[in-house]
């Protein structure tokens, strides 16, 4: 091991691990712990690592040789990569005590755990064996007191916990992507899932269900009260928001779109009237949309703007006003390659492509990756009877209602690489 001999959990989570040659295999997201009999601390038995795919391994102790600040170092051996599942009598240190309402014996004050550290003796054995805590003061105007106790001077670190927050779990996942923010989630007990997800901001829980397999989305939207929930649907992109309330009950669905401000529900309403596997269904409503007077310069401006996803980014659709879908007269694309070659003060309306037919709302999704892989193109324009450009179908579109239903599931995914 290190020369460390004492390591506060909280502090590790999120750090990568490399193996004997130095290639990083993996972040740490938590400790396992085996509890004992009595007063004893519970032994640290291994760490819990994510790899690549959204896998969670179990990284046994002993062959862990160092952990560092900022790194744990693996020793020689395989890894067994088997998706890690908790046994009986184990305890995931951060999930489950990371927040936990408890007593700090001496005086009977209530306090909340803020992180937990573990230990090696001088056999290398590693035990959990003292705990942060921060007391309440019962006053309003101060926070309370941050104090470090031996594991056996706090009351309520064993068994379920009566109260738990979620103040120390948000802040570990506060620099995750929200892919792997919702992998985390899901490795969560579903109590624990909610009470996580309902503390997250709209705007990043809308980023997060995007990402959730359906029945994780269906569980946390039902666990919302119904105005918050329409809050996070309006949060989420059109195309999203649609595909998720197509899986609630009509009179669920309807009440949720009610809420919901009239010109967020619009574009959401008109994705849902779209047969199922149609370009209409699947299409993002907002694409990136100009006139074509405007120029180069506005157009590279507009595709810089961080909270676009790079596929819609990829090209800029031009069309006579108005500029919401569905707009004027659907004119024809420009790609951003194309823009870069271009000078900042040229018009739009002389350097459009307009050899690409567009797809009809209606066009199947057989059609539709036909010709994307035909032309290598990351998004396709959806127009109306009219000419109106109604949206865009966009690669990541796609890839969604080519995969399994099922292949955001963590349990599928386990199943389908043993």
């Amino acid at each position: 091991m290190s020369t460390a001999t004492r390591v506060y959990v909280a502090r590790i989570a999120g750090i990568p691990v490399f193996d004997p040659n130095g290639d990083q295999v993996g972040r740490t997201r938590d400790a396992v712990a085996r509890e004992r009999t009595g007063t004893l601390a519970p032994r640290i038995i291994g760490l819990v690592a994510e790899m690549p795919l959204r896998r969670r391994i179990f990284l046994p102790i002993g062959r862990i040789t160092a952990i560092e600040a900022d790194a744990v170092m693996l020793g020689t051996g395989t890894l067994n990569l088997r998706r890690f599942e908790k046994r009986p009598g184990e305890l995931l240190v951060l999930e489950e005590l990371l927040d936990r309402r408890v007593t700090v014996a001496a005086s009977g004050t209530s306090a909340t755990v803020v992180d937990v550290a573990m230990e090696s003796d001088r056999l290398g054995d590693w035990s959990l064996t003292r705990v942060a805590v921060r007391e309440y003061t019962g006053r309003l105007t101060r926070r309370g007191h941050l104090r470090q106790l031996e594991w056996s001077e706090v009351r309520g670190l064993s068994g379920h916990a009566d109260q738990q927050g979620t103040a120390g779990m948000l802040a570990l996942f506060q620099d995750m992507r929200p892919a792997d923010l919702a992998n985390a989630l899901q490795d969560l007990d579903e109590s624990r899932r909610f009470e996580v997800a309902a503390a997250l901001d709209d705007e990043r829980l809308a980023d997060v269900l995007e990402e959730l397999p359906e029945q994780d989305q269906i569980g946390i939207l039902a666990a919302l009260n119904p105005e918050r929930a329409a809050d996070v649907l309006e949060e989420m992109n059109p195309d999203d928001a649609a595909d998720l309330l197509a899986e609630l009950p009509a009179g669920e669905q309807e009440a949720l779109l009610e809420l919901m401000e009239p010109a967020e529900a619009t574009p959401v309403r008109q994705l849902l009237a779209h047969p199922e596997g149609t370009a209409g269904s699947v299409m993002t409503s907002e694409p990136v949309i100009m006139a074509p007077d405007n120029t180069v310069a506005e157009a590279l401006a507009r595709i810089r703007e961080p909270q676009l996803a790079p596929a819609v980014a990829a090209q800029v659709f031009v069309a006579r006003p108005p500029m919401a879908t569905p707009t004027g007269r659907y004119l024809g694309m420009v790609f951003f390659q194309r823009l870069l070659r271009e000078p900042p003060s040229a018009l739009l309306g002389g350097i459009l492509d307009s050899d690409i037919d567009p797809l009809e709302p209606a066009a199947p999704l057989a059609e539709i990756t036909q010709r994307m892989a035909t032309y290598n193109l990351v998004a396709w324009p959806v127009v109306d009877a009219q000419d109106r450009l109604v949206g865009a179908v966009t690669v990541d579109d796609v890839l969604d209602h080519l995969l399994p239903r099922d292949w955001r599931d963590r349990e599928h995914a386990g199943a389908a690489d043993e």
